[in-house]
């Protein structure tokens, strides 16, 4: 008898062993019933009663300028926001994994403030500082004429605050597990900084900045309690369509609000399969090389 015959019976035991949780079975029950309760059937709920409008009823509830002005400016300021935390996201995530400076453990918890911060708080916080006698408002008014509060800026200002955490988050693991040993081999070769980011860098992080992207995205598309206090809700100008859609509740148009709740739960569905798209490509072309 071989060892490999010996060794039959503990493999096979090995393969028998249970989890720590249930059986496959009723832990996905459990998953499917969870995720349905909370997740699904409340989405489902969106388009089954905007149904009730008609197709006619539904282009007329979604297409109104009230309406269009309030997704330009949703989806407008959230991809400028998105855009900004991911640049300075970055910047962020490599300062907190690639230097060690004084104070560095607290501007590491100040990064998940948005986090337990309620948003009702950020946008007073936020409203009174850029208003135009605020410390931060004030001087951006007097000497270049720039209104942040109570205007769209105010908007994009309120959504980089509560998105930076996504991007610097999901890029900092990532750079915590590039090897500086890369770095110097490519500056050892010639290549400078730029090339050494370039080549060496960036396609490492590709995938987290696209992940962090599309949380601080998301998350700002859905954003209300910090954008009302900082927006000013004026109609066509600074009202965004999460603000529209508890005005048309407030005036009992539930068919009018999951209207306009379906756009926006349709478009983030957009993204997030483009994202997915865009990371399966990147570790796809990671592969190959």
């Amino acid at each position: 008898m071989t060892a490999t015959t010996l060794n039959l019976p503990v493999v096979a035991s090995r393969r028998r062993r249970p989890g720590v949780l249930p059986g496959f079975g009723l832990s996905m029950g459990f998953t499917l019933v969870y995720l349905s309760l909370l997740v699904l059937i409340p989405l489902a709920a969106l388009p089954i009663k905007a149904a009730g409008l008609g197709w006619e009823g539904f282009l007329a509830a979604v297409g109104t300028p009230q309406a269009l002005a309030a997704y330009r400016l949703t989806f407008g300021a959230a991809l400028l926001a998105a855009f900004v935390n991911l640049v300075f996201g970055m910047i962020v995530a490599w300062v907190l994994v690639r230097y060690s400076f004084p104070g560095k453990r607290i501007l590491d918890a100040l990064v998940d403030l948005p986090f337990a911060l309620p948003t009702a708080v950020a946008g007073i916080a936020l409203s009174y500082l850029y208003s135009t006698k605020g410390w931060l408002g004030k001087p951006l008014y007097e000497f270049f004429g720039w209104k942040i509060s109570y205007s769209a800026a105010g908007v994009v200002v309120a959504l980089i605050f509560i998105g930076l955490p996504f991007v610097v988050r999901t890029v900092q693991p990532v750079l915590e597990d590039v090897e500086k040993e890369l770095e110097e081999a490519a500056a050892s070769l010639g290549a400078g900084r730029w090339q050494t980011f370039l080549h060496v860098l960036f396609p490492a992080v590709l995938p987290a900045l696209l992940t962090g992207f599309s949380l601080a995205f998301a998350r700002a598309v859905g954003e209300y309690g910090s954008v009302v206090f900082i927006a000013g809700n004026r109609p066509m100008v600074s009202e965004i369509a999460p603000l529209l859609i508890v005005s048309k509740l407030e005036r009992f148009d539930y068919a009018g609000a999951a209207a306009i709740s379906t756009v926006l739960l349709v478009a983030a569905f957009l993204l997030l399969l483009l994202i997915n798209l865009l990371q399966a490509w990147q570790q796809r072309r990671g592969g190959v090389r």
